[in-house]
């Protein structure tokens, strides 16, 4: 008869216990111990901001698990205030301390997983400690305590949590205002797409700085980093980034990358045979190659998982993580999975661009509203290295598909040939995503489109500036330098221009690919602004980028 083995499992939060109900599931003779260091486990740490808000309107909502539940169906020895203070590798023990009474237990281990998490970056500024992080509910119980006699707030940091709390905290009916160093919100989003959800947070009354950082946080007011500027706030927020909780790794001598995270191989397996990393304290293999930090709780409780069929002698392999994430904010939802063109250009890579602005459904249904796609595809392969889909209905839907489109190893063209739902109240008959996968087709075969961020640089090399869209348009808004040619007029104008090279425009780039064709067959060198005068207005009001002068012209 075989003696029992322990397995210690250090955060009891996503990652952590879903080892810990794996492993029962798989050894029903293990005994396994659960450690965490807060006074919860197993709650729902991404509703807290929604909870801030009143939209949760139950504490209790967020509280998946108690320690006596896991106990009673598991079998699990779930120990709440207790953190692991050391471990010794030797001798496969845990060290772990009463939060409360500072006693310690040395636990000895024959597997360890840690789950130890990340924790939100303190910025060295005067007064930090006057602002609050949420990262668990004793952060948002606090967080909602100084909202009770607050009026005015700022939220450092522009990212999925900060804008989260804006939103919920703008919902008390608090003045709020976001202060982001970076010249974007949302930096998984390229810059012409976060616009879209800086002018969404701006028309519901948030104050967004972009730009600029505290400098200091002072008791009725915050010192921006200009050192004149300052804005009135009774309550701070500080979400501008997390770091990696692995001192006890450090200490135990786990091999860390240069920023703190564990390394880990494919089966979640640390430098130590016998030691296991899951969820945000870890490294995640990505499809593009290399490792990095992932941030997300879907990877945590798949790896989770991963770790613990790898301890029981079922192992798998990890599957590359592309980083797949969505954001509400007021009614608009934005959504993004794999690369950035910003990031890809900065290595130098050769890629491809799309933008399209199609109705999430059919557009004689009543509702349909407007989705901005933008896919990013490898210039060679054609393989899709990334997406981000904004609008107030369907975006969510259109990341999944292409999400698991790139994890089928499909290439941009492909996308084309999915086979989709279609009802008129849900989609198109060319669907969204479909729709890619056209343009994909044509610009493989030929066809060549312009970023709004080229334009300035093309119409400086000789090129003219075409605007197809119709006289009423083109009097509402046009591009500084455009000629007007109505689409339905250009065949009159066409002879004109043989010879000539061109860059075409409409509103969102469809009628600017019939008018690139149709010029095309008449001896012109053609070219479609991708995503047309939307996505331009959108990219030089979000980076204020010089613009053509001089008149338009018909």
């Amino acid at each position: 008869m075989t003696h029992p083995r322990t397995y210690v499992i250090v955060g009891g939060v996503a990652g952590g216990m879903s080892a810990a109900t794996r492993l029962r599931r798989l050894d029903e003779s293990a005994r396994i111990i659960v450690l965490e260091r807060g006074e919860h486990v197993s709650f729902a740490n991404c509703g807290l901001p929604y909870h801030v808000g009143g939209v949760i309107e139950e504490r209790l909502s967020l509280v998946l698990q108690t320690p006596a539940a896991l106990g009673a169906r598991f079998g699990l020895d779930v120990r709440v205030s207790t953190e692991a203070v050391a471990i010794d590798r030797a001798a496969r023990t845990v060290t772990a301390r009463s939060v409360e009474t500072g006693t310690e237990e040395r636990i000895p281990y024959d597997a360890l997983i840690l789950s130890t998490g990340a924790s939100p970056v303190r910025i060295p500024i005067p007064g930090v400690e006057r602002g609050l992080a949420l990262r668990d509910l004793a952060d948002m119980d606090a967080i909602i305590e100084r909202a009770r006699d607050a009026r005015r707030v700022v939220v450092a940091g522009g990212g999925f949590i900060g804008l989260e709390l804006a939103e919920n905290l703008r919902h008390r009916g608090l003045e709020v205002t976001v202060v982001e160093m970076l010249p974007q919100l949302l930096r998984p989003f390229d810059v012409e797409m976060a616009h879209l959800v800086t002018e969404r947070m701006r028309a519901h009354g948030v104050d967004v700085r972009l730009g600029t950082a505290l400098s200091a946080i002072e008791p009725d007011h915050v010192v921006l980093d200009d050192g004149a500027a300052t804005l009135e706030a009774d309550l701070v927020i500080l979400s501008v980034g997390v770091r990696p909780d692995t001192a006890l790794a450090r200490e135990a001598g786990l091999e860390l990358d240069e920023r703190g995270y564990l390394v880990v191989d494919a089966r979640q397996r640390t430098s130590d045979p016998a030691i296991w990393a899951v969820g945000d304290a870890a490294l995640k293999q990505r499809a593009e190659g290399g490792a990095a930090p992932v941030w997300l709780a879907g990877l945590a409780n798949r790896h989770g998982r991963l770790a613990a069929d790898a301890i029981a002698g079922r192992a798998h392999d990890a599957v590359p993580a592309f980083g797949t994430a969505v954001l509400g904010v007021f009614g608009l939802t934005a959504a993004v999975v794999g690369r950035t063109e910003r990031e890809l250009c900065e290595e130098g890579r050769r890629i491809r661009v799309i933008h399209t602005h199609p109705s999430d459904h059919a557009g004689y249904y009543p509702g349909a509203t407007t989705l901005s796609l933008k896919l990013v595809l490898d210039a060679d392969t054609d393989r899709i290295l990334g997406a981000q889909v904004i609008g107030e209905n369907g975006a969510d839907k259109r990341i999944d598909v292409i999400a698991t489109a790139m994890a089928g190893g499909l290439t941009g063209r492909q996308l084309a040939d999915l086979e989709l739902a279609y009802a008129p109240q849900f989609a198109s008959a060319k669907d969204p995503v479909n729709m890619l996968g056209y343009v994909d087709d044509n610009l493989i075969d030929g066809e060549e489109n312009v970023q709004w961020h080229e334009l300035a640089d093309r119409v400086e090399e000789g090129w003219r500036l075409i605007d197809v869209r119709t006289d009423g348009e083109n009097a509402a808004g046009a591009i500084p330098g455009s000629e007007l040619m109505p689409l339905d007029d250009l065949r009159d104008h066409a002879e004109s221009l043989r010879g000539e090279r061109v860059i075409v425009h409409c509103k969102v780039g469809q009628r600017g690919h019939t008018a690139a064709s149709l010029l095309r067959q008449y001896g012109v060198t053609a070219a479609n602004l991708d995503g047309g005068y939307t996505t331009w207005l959108a990219g030089t009001a979000a980076t204020a980028a010089p613009i053509l002068t001089g008149a338009s012209r018909g």
